[in-house]
């Protein structure tokens, strides 16, 4: 028995490539990344689920949602269960897939299932917590949206009134002469018809 788990230790050592013993790390080839897509200055990617071992745009095994930065706020569309799902069988997102998960509420319903799972919580408890989450997220998100588009009707309107002002300021300047032209004349004219009349 001893002579076993000696050899099952030895094993993991020489799999663990010269780490230390307590660091063994078991490492899932599935991978949560994303998938570029879209044309050059115009990225547009997938999120998937992909062998750790295929290329960056290679095959892979599961489309969970898109993900097109070109927007501002950025739209996300995801299919939070099977991401969830996939999290569970143990697939490592990348930073940047966490990054997007975390933004929709992936990693807050996987640590919520954790605690189903556990019996800290019960379903409804979970899904009532994650529902609060979605309508404070989706909240947030649109006051952003309403900020943003504010200040692009300010940004319009400030362009607009100074646009206005040197139209104004052009016509002042123009203006003038062309009047100043017309009184000499007319006192010219005056001055004219009363030395005739003299």
């Amino acid at each position: 028995m001893f002579l076993i788990k000696y050899l099952y230790y030895l094993c993991a050592l020489i799999n663990n490539r010269g780490r230390e013993p307590h660091k063994l790390i078991k490492i899932m080839p599935v991978k949560i990344r994303l998938q570029r897509h879209g044309k050059k200055g115009k990225p547009y990617y997938w999120i998937v689920a992909a062998d750790a071992r295929s290329k960056r745009d290679g095959k892979y095994l599961e489309k969970l949602g898109a993900y097109n930065p070109n927007t501002n706020p950025a739209t996300v569309e995801l299919n939070v269960d099977g991401a969830v799902t996939w999290l569970q069988n143990g697939a490592q997102p990348t930073d940047t897939a966490r990054a997007i998960l975390s933004y929709k509420g992936v990693m807050l319903k996987n640590h919520l299932a954790g605690g189903v799972a556990k019996g800290a919580l019960t379903e409804e408890q979970a899904e009532a917590k994650f529902n609060a989450w979605l309508e404070e997220k989706a909240g947030k998100v649109q006051a952003k949206s309403d900020g943003l588009s504010q200040a692009d009707a300010k940004i319009k309107a400030d362009a607009l009134a100074a646009e206005k002002a040197v139209n104004e300021a052009r016509i002042a300047a123009a203006t003038p002469v062309v009047e100043e032209t017309t009184e000499e004349a007319q006192v010219e004219g005056e001055a004219k018809a009363s030395n005739e009349e003299e």
